[in-house]
């Protein structure tokens, strides 16, 4: 098995890429309006009078590993509470990400020590799209080998 991308349902495309492109530094592959049969009305369970964009995303050495879908304004509830399901990136500079993540009004969780299974040492933070889906940052700083 191979795990392909995760997909998170935005409502709006080019505010989203502003977090996804911009700050986390994903490379746009592709956006394209889904078709009217998308398979993405039948599992996410979207009104099929709903207009889809779709938007794949990668990092240099990790092809197409992000998706967006595009539901447009007003098409989509916030995500609720407690979160279900969070994308984890590990990032070279967790402060730049935080300052443009911060001057582009996304919410930025308060900043966690982490330790991970086997004792490497870091920082991880969370921040949250428009819409309600979760991003943690971290970057290990301390190698215990």
């Amino acid at each position: 098995m191979r795990f392909q991308r995760t997909n998170f349902l935005v409502s709006d495309l080019d505010r989203a890429l502003v977090l996804y492109r911009d700050i986390l530094g994903m490379k746009v592959d592709l956006i394209k309006e889904s078709e009217e049969d998308s398979y993405s009305y039948d599992v996410f369970e979207i009104d099929r009078s709903i207009k889809l964009n779709f938007a794949l995303l990668s990092y240099e050495n990790q092809p197409r590993v992000m998706a967006l879908t595009e539901l447009g304004k007003n098409n989509l509830v916030k995500a609720t509470h407690p979160r279900r399901s969070a994308i984890v990136i590990e990032v070279a500079d967790v402060d730049d990400i935080l300052k443009k993540a911060l001057e582009n009004n996304f919410k930025i969780y308060r900043e966690e020590k982490l330790v991970t299974h086997d004792g490497r040492e870091g920082r991880e933070i969370g921040i949250l799209d428009d819409d309600g889906n979760l991003i943690v940052i971290y970057k290990i700083e301390k190698d215990n080998k």
